[in-house]
Formats: C-alpha cells, structure tokens, sequence
C-alpha cells in the first residue's frame, strides 16, 4: 500500500481576517469610486465618525462595510501602512 503523509492545514485566524478586511476595503474603495466619490475622504469620514451615509450603497458597499469593527478597518489601515 502507498503511504502518503496527511497533514493538517493550519491557517493563521489573522491572516484570514486581515485579507476579509482588505478584500472588504477593496469593494468599498470601488464602489464609491464608481459613484463619483472621492473613497479615502468618504472611508475617513466612515471611519472618525461611525456615520455609515459616508459608504454608498452602491454594490452594496454600505452593507459590507459594517460587517467589521471601526477599529479592526483603522487597525488594518495602520498595520498595512507601517510594513510599507
């Protein structure tokens, strides 16, 4: 019989939660872009304010965004920024 060497995959929770959040920003960005918006200044405004009418609704941007904590996206923001 062949033997062959199973092992388990082990995917770190952060890592995982850190492209969630990328991928989130990455529609979001786009959305309001589609729609005329300038997405840092609308992202910012989300973001110090708490007021989701700074995400358009558009591709369902609004939606998505809240799937996360503020601080998790500014966290997110300020680790990516620091590795650069």
């Amino acid at each position: 019989m062949d033997e062959k060497n199973y092992e388990t995959q082990i995917f770190e929770k952060q890592a995982v939660e850190s492209e969630r959040i990328k991928s989130i920003l990455r529609t979001v960005y786009q959305a309001l872009e589609d729609k005329g918006y300038h997405p840092v200044d609308q992202i910012i405004g989300y973001i110090l304010s708490g007021d989701p009418t700074y995400i358009t609704s558009h591709e369902n941007a609004r939606s998505i965004i809240q799937e996360i904590e503020r601080d998790e996206l500014l966290g997110e923001l300020l680790k990516s920024y620091l590795q650069r």
